[in-house]
């Protein structure tokens, strides 16, 4: 494996002996252990770069992905995948890895050299999984505690494993860990290429990463830690990267920044003997989707942290050169300009265009929420796809295939029109989950991930089909801020 010191890992290294009848999946499996450790930030972003890299996922990421203008969304989607997957039920895993390859299989076109990406290529997922594995493998290393060669044998299993139950035989990674090394070595030296979105990740995404849910409102104490804390992550993960790719790529060598890299991973990783509960991936990432008014029981503790933020921020911006941030007091009330509607909510790849992606976008976060089967899935992408042709006929006046928000602005007072209601009517069914025609408070949570609002529920405490619908279009077409549908489609 090329890595920054240009060594493969250290077969003697220290000892974490594994059970040879240790479960793949689930609790006793390798994957569990690392996955509440505080390192595997770090490493999962080192893994995305190398992801990135690879000319077709690239091309995916700049063609499809939301990871721009909704980068904790992402976060949020990618850890509760993870968990479904790896977790011990063997249902829930074969449903997760279905969903998955729906969703890939939507994702395919050519990239601006005119070559073909496709997301179910079996050996474009098997890069991904590899990059997954040897990030873990790098970031103990890095923390100063390689893994031992049967560890490793054992972690590479489960990871083969999460690959065969998306693809199944089709599934690319070498047979054995031996092999595995050549192999990751030539996709580095062979494959890997500097690509827009690398760049992206590495230069862009932090330089402009918006506040997490739980910091909206802060902006000067989000703008202070994002100046301190982005460049800081992006000079450890380019450290961190193959060195012959960091050459090949042109991509700055700091000085100190290997030391620097190693303290982070060994400083991180100290957070490991902390009380139990304290570095619980699933709570810490629940915890930066709080908003202040949902029924968590946190939420009345982080309104109190965020008042004492709030003076904080007051007094940096005193004794700082920040450039000037809007005071959270004087945000916009509930009706949003036309162009805000157009960057907030329809342009989900941030592209400055909406077309086809942004709307399948949006049915895939809603599939993804509801836990959606292959029919009701389908459904929902077909109500979009209908509503995407008919924007293009009403809107579209170049015939560029795209809408520019001058198009939308010129043309649009109102978008509800037969194909949006359909969408609406469409979500309706598949958030009425017992299928009783009203949404009662479980499903309302399952869609909105916040307490049952009783301002926009019916006297009974359901939610009807047509109270749903009417709420749909107002935030859909009538620009209207919403406190539930907000966070649905244009929180970050």
């Amino acid at each position: 494996m090329t890595d920054t010191t240009g060594s493969h890992p250290d077969a003697t290294a220290q000892e974490h002996p594994v059970d040879g009848d240790a479960p793949l999946f689930g609790p006793g499996s390798q994957f569990h252990q690392f996955f509440n450790d505080p390192r595997w930030a770090l490493a999962m972003v080192r893994a995305t770069v190398l992801e990135a890299a690879h000319p077709q996922v690239g091309a995916a990421l700049m063609e499809s992905s939301t990871f721009v203008v909704h980068p904790w969304r992402r976060l949020r989607n990618t850890f509760l995948s993870l968990q479904r997957m790896f977790g011990a039920d063997d249902q829930v895993r074969q449903r997760e890895a279905a969903r998955l390859n729906r969703l890939h299989s939507r994702l395919n076109g050519t990239d601006a050299h005119q070559r073909p990406y496709d997301a179910m290529d079996p050996h474009v997922r098997a890069w991904v999984v590899a990059t997954l594995f040897e990030s873990t493998v790098t970031m103990c290393r890095l923390s100063g505690q390689p893994l031992e060669q049967r560890t490793m044998e054992r972690l590479y299993a489960e990871f083969q494993a999460y690959l065969a139950v998306m693809d199944g035989e089709n599934g690319r990674l070498p047979a054995t860990l031996q092999e595995f090394w050549p192999y990751y070595d030539r996709v580095v030296e062979e494959e890997l290429e500097n690509t827009e979105a690398l760049r992206i990740i590495l230069y862009k995404l932090f330089d402009h990463l918006p506040a997490p849910p739980v910091l909206d409102g802060l902006p000067t104490v989000w703008a202070a830690g994002r100046a301190l804390a982005g460049p800081l992550i992006g000079a450890i993960t380019v450290s961190s990267l193959p060195e012959s790719f960091r050459r090949r790529a042109g991509l700055p060598d700091i000085p100190g920044a290997r030391t620097l890299t190693q303290s982070a991973y060994l400083a991180i990783g100290l957070a490991r003997f902390l009380p139990d509960g304290w570095t619980q991936a699933e709570g810490l990432v629940s915890l930066l989707f709080v908003s202040p008014d949902s029924e968590d029981p946190r939420a009345r503790t982080i309104t109190a942290v965020r008042d004492g933020m709030k003076r904080a921020g007051a007094l940096l911006r005193l004794i700082t050169p920040l450039p000037a941030q809007p005071d959270p007091a004087e945000a916009p009330g509930p009706q949003r300009t036309a162009e805000e509607f157009f960057r907030d909510v329809l342009d989900q790849t941030g592209d400055g265009y909406l077309d086809w992606p942004d709307l399948a976008a949006m049915a895939r976060e809603l599939s993804g929420r509801l836990d959606l089967d292959e029919p009701q899935e389908t459904r929902l992408y077909n109500a979009y796809a209908e509503w995407w042709r008919e924007l293009q006929t009403d809107l579209d006046t170049d015939g560029d295939g795209r809408i520019s928000k001058e198009e939308y602005a010129a043309a649009v007072p109102s978008l509800a029109g037969p194909a949006l209601i359909k969408v609406a009517e469409v979500l309706f069914d598949a958030t009425d989950a017992d299928g009783n025609q009203s949404i009662d408070a479980d499903e309302y949570r399952a869609l909105f991930r916040t307490g049952f609002h009783r301002d926009v529920a019916d006297t009974d405490g359901s939610y009807s089909r047509a109270a749903f619908v009417r709420d749909f279009l107002s935030f859909m077409s009538g620009r209207q801020r919403s406190s539930p549908y907000d966070p649905l489609l244009a929180e970050a």
